[in-house]
């Protein structure tokens, strides 16, 4: 089993996308990447805390692989603005890459450097690819929220 941790702003949506891929074995939304011990939901909105809404993703690589993950995130937001997804404005809302590994960092990096040289967005990306720092698990209203209120998606619709 490997972690993997994302931020691509409203973690209810992302989470819902990575559920859905064989091999992912559970998930958790969360914060990440702040310099607040404990954040609750309000301090993270609040945007004092440094914090990335994030989804972590508990996976078997031999089932799905590091690179399909990281698909499915610069597939699930636009990677192009900075701090904002949709109506969610604020840096909690920041798109980026925690890596776990050294692995991890060069896959990011790597995908990341042939999607700018794909064209793949119109404008440039901003994903940050940062170490994981510690994770943070959100309330637990927060967990499977999409599910619980029995919605496909956060602000659109994911495939």
């Amino acid at each position: 089993m490997q972690k993997a941790t994302f931020g691509a702003g409203c973690f209810w949506g992302v989470e819902n996308r990575f559920r859905r891929l064989e091999g992912v074995v559970a998930t958790a939304v969360g914060y990440a990447g702040g310099h607040v011990q404990n954040p609750t939901y309000e301090d993270v909105c609040a945007g004092d805390t440094g914090h990335a809404e994030v989804v972590q993703v508990d996976y078997d690589p031999t089932h799905v692989s590091y690179e399909t993950l990281l698909e499915v995130f610069f597939d699930s937001h636009d990677p192009t603005t900075l701090n904002r997804q949709g109506p969610d404005i604020g840096t909690q809302y920041r798109s980026v890459i925690f890596f776990h590994n050294p692995e991890q960092e060069r896959l990011a990096r790597d995908t990341k450097a042939r999607l700018v040289a794909e064209a793949r967005f119109s404008r440039p990306i901003v994903t940050h690819i940062e170490a994981a720092s510690t994770f943070y698990k959100a309330e637990e209203y927060h967990q499977q929220y999409l599910e619980k209120m029995g919605r496909g998606s956060c602000h659109r619709d994911l495939p």
